[in-house]
């Protein structure tokens, strides 16, 4: 028995270990959130391809790294992802096109869309199939709230109760049994 207990406190540190460690990890990637809901870490930003886009390379559900590009290098008929930003609602979507033509605050891509220099992402430099969809739940209020908040609830109940059950009675019981 005394084995079968040890092996169990492994097995439960083991998973609280992981547990806290993607919860750590969670709350990384929200406290680097920027105005427009997308987490950027130094020159690199998470983007979620959360509609359907028409482009050849991205799909719905793709995680695109993108690096951040200054205005002046970029070149025409490069690949760019700006934010397209409804300024009623105060949200952004993400908008994927070709390079047309660079000016001083401005830049115009292809179709003819033109966009302040200050909603350019970047440049695409890596993408994830289907891990954007992952990123996304996780990411979200409700995913944060019941993949991190509630288990740690639930976690300080028990424990709040293991405390009051030793208080109460000592040793003599095994809160487990």
């Amino acid at each position: 028995m005394k084995v079968l207990k040890k092996i169990k406190k492994v097995l439960l540190v083991t998973l609280g270990i992981v547990y806290f460690t993607f919860a750590l990890f969670m709350t990384i990637l929200l406290l680097n959130f920027n105005d427009y809901r997308v987490t950027v870490f130094g020159e690199t930003s998470l983007v979620i391809l959360k509609d359907k886009v028409s482009h050849e390379e991205y799909q719905k559900g793709d995680l695109v790294l993108v690096e951040a590009a200054a205005p002046e290098n970029l070149q025409k008929g490069e690949e760019v992802f700006v934010y397209k930003v409804d300024k009623m609602s105060k949200t952004a979507d993400i908008n994927i096109g070709k390079v047309g033509e660079v000016m001083d605050d401005y830049l115009t891509l292809e179709n003819g869309e033109t966009y302040s220099i200050k909603y350019l992402i970047g440049r695409p430099t890596k993408v994830y199939n289907d891990i954007g969809t992952v990123l996304g739940i996780i990411e979200s209020q409700w995913g944060f709230l019941f993949i991190v908040l509630v288990p740690c609830f639930l976690i300080f109940i028990y424990e709040l109760y293991a405390l009051i059950v030793e208080i109460k009675y000592g040793d003599e019981v095994d809160v487990e049994e």
